[in-house]
């Protein structure tokens, strides 16, 4: 009867499975089928140009709207209906986060219809399109995930699944093209550089795909065509922030949740000010560092290399730090005695996966450093401090890693009742003012009302006794000896308290420092600091092409890391 019983509910669950799976090898396809037409453009190949891309990333943002427009029409025909929704998915500083960025993206896009219109005369339509259609897309997407993010959805979930798919895929074929546009900026910019260091041995070939006609209006083309390219990095991240966000929805469809309420963690600067101050010091040396690098990079030889070993002193110092401060967290965790919190949790789940997957795309370059440092025949005194810093960032990930991992699936600190509640006992000499009653309603107290007996809030409380006249010489008579096991108690839970404070203090301040550090390390390569390419010493070992390659497959991943491990640990801040 029982194997009777449950064969609906099992064979229910495979239509949805089937459902799954349909869906992600349709993902898969889609974002292959993008991903190969996406190369071919960038290799040149025969028959295929730019409108082609672009027409058919057009048609997937297209498709993307109508699924969504759908969606939210449906939501508001519902809307009176009560809809189980994901507490940790889609946090309001995530969300606030990917409208910064989608801001930016739509300053982006009308620089790139600025363009169009003034290279009108040789340039597809497409590219007049496309721009116009990311921004609409951006903006209904945009509203869509502050609505919709916590949804769980429980129907028409395999229609639902193939529409939330396609908008991961859709957003990650986006976030691949605007990788690559900057990705081959950066490397011509790179090219043009290898020459004042001296690599004359590198064939220099620029990989140029501007219109083949004039601008009409030289000045505005200039801004346009700069200013597009320091936009870019706002523009990656937003994708694959939306693509993240639009992944765990997918992942929470047809699920089952545990409804309990979470505890609110706002973001507060109260008790972080040494981690900020620390954490702004780098922010803004980093910055001024940046400004130089672009500045001294490719001006003469000379120039070039004092810039790199700037860097690279600079970098080590940073790292060095930070790695000091996530060794202190991470003894302060061996200190405590916290439990882990082991339920489902997409969202979190995602967020390890996304840390120890993305950190292997600067583990690959710091290698490559490494093994090019150790094979080399010749060394320039600027390359021998790449040598720490590649060993630096290898640690520094696996320490951080553990550290924000860790802190993201430990459980919630309860706040303690025995510092809720304020008890005030009024004693006199004749009277005893007791508050019994209403604390036995609380906490279900079993003591007998003829004795008298009031339970007590906390360990080491004064417990008060409900006087009849009676009782009040032996009350007298005890009042001492419990007066003074009660402030021994009392001092005990409070030094535990402190401590407790202390601890959650230093850790509050180490994740705010690691966090405006974690901003500091993606300003460098989101903006064409990148000394992977122009120290010049890999191009030898591993050969021009074989080298960039690695590079270009492996930054956007370096670079996607930062600012994922910045928006954990402002998690982490927050929870802490």
């Amino acid at each position: 009867m029982e194997q009777a019983a449950g064969c609906p509910a099992v064979g229910g669950s495979y239509p949805q499975k089937n459902a799954e799976i349909l869906s992600s090898q349709y993902g898969i396809n889609l974002f292959l089928a993008g991903l190969l037409l996406t190369f071919a453009w960038a290799v040149h190949a025969v028959g295929i140009s730019k409108s082609h891309l672009l027409s058919y990333l057009i048609t997937l943002m297209l498709i993307q709207l109508l699924w969504m427009l759908w969606y939210l029409c449906r939501s508001c025909t519902q809307r009176r209906l009560i809809r189980d929704k994901d507490t940790h998915a889609g946090a309001r500083w995530l969300k606030c986060g990917i409208t910064l960025f989608a801001v930016i993206t739509l300053i982006l896009d009308s620089f790139k219809i600025g363009y169009y219109i003034d290279f009108l005369n040789c340039l597809s339509p497409t590219e007049g399109i496309f721009p116009v259609t990311h921004a609409v897309h951006t903006i209904l997407q945009v509203y869509f995930l502050w609505c919709h993010a916590k949804d769980v959805i429980q129907s028409f979930k395999t229609l639902e699944r193939f529409g939330v798919i396609h908008s991961v895929f859709t957003n990650l074929l986006l976030w691949t093209n605007g990788v690559l546009t900057e990705s081959k900026h950066q490397l011509n910019e790179h090219k043009e550089r290898l020459i004042t260091l001296g690599f004359g041995n590198i064939t220099i070939v620029l990989d140029d795909h501007a219109p083949q006609c004039n601008c009409t209006t030289t000045t505005l083309c200039s801004i346009f065509s700069q200013g597009i390219y320091y936009l870019y990095p706002f523009n990656i991240e937003y994708h694959i922030l939306a693509s993240t966000m639009l992944y765990v929805l997918w992942k929470n469809i047809g699920r089952k949740v545990e409804h309990h309420q979470q505890n609110k963690t706002p973001f507060k600067f109260h008790g972080i000010t040494v981690g900020m101050i620390f954490g702004l010091i780098v922010l803004t040396s980093t910055i001024a560092i940046v400004v130089v690098y672009l500045i001294q990079i490719g001006g003469s030889k000379i120039k070039s290399e004092l810039a790199l070993t700037m860097f690279y002193l600079h970098a080590i110092f940073v790292l060095a730090l930070m790695c000091t401060a996530g060794i202190v967290a991470l003894l302060i965790y061996r200190l405590e005695d916290r439990s882990l919190d082991n339920s489902k949790n997409p969202a979190r789940k995602l967020d390890a996966e996304l840390l120890v997957g993305t950190a292997a795309g600067s583990w690959l370059l710091s290698w490559g450093s490494i093994l090019a440092i150790i094979c080399a025949q010749g060394h320039p005194k600027y390359t021998w401090y790449n040598l720490p810093y590649s060993v630096l960032v290898i640690i520094e990930k696996y320490i951080q890693n553990l550290f924000i991992i860790e802190s993201i699936h430990r459980e919630q600190e309860k706040v303690n009742d025995d510092i809720k509640t304020l008890r005030i006992v009024t004693i006199s000499r004749g009277s005893t003012l007791s508050l019994a009653p209403l604390y036995k309603e609380i906490y279900n107290g079993r003591a007998a009302r003829d004795s008298g007996d009031v339970p007590c809030l906390f360990k080491g409380s004064i417990c008060g006794r409900e006087n009849d006249g009676a009782g009040v010489a032996k009350e007298e008579t005890s009042q001492d000896n419990s007066l003074v096991m009660h402030s021994a108690s009392d001092f005990s839970f409070y030094s535990r308290n402190s401590a407790t404070n202390n601890k959650r203090r230093i850790l509050k301040n180490i994740a705010a420092f690691l966090f405006l550090c974690n901003l500091s390390l993606w300003i460098p390569p989101a903006f064409g600091c990148r000394p992977e390419y122009d120290n010049g010493l890999e191009e030898i070992v591993f050969g021009f092409e074989p080298w960039i390659i690695v590079v270009n497959l492996a930054m956007p991943f370096s670079i996607f890391y930062r600012m994922h491990s910045a928006a954990s640990l402002f998690e982490v801040n927050c929870k802490t």
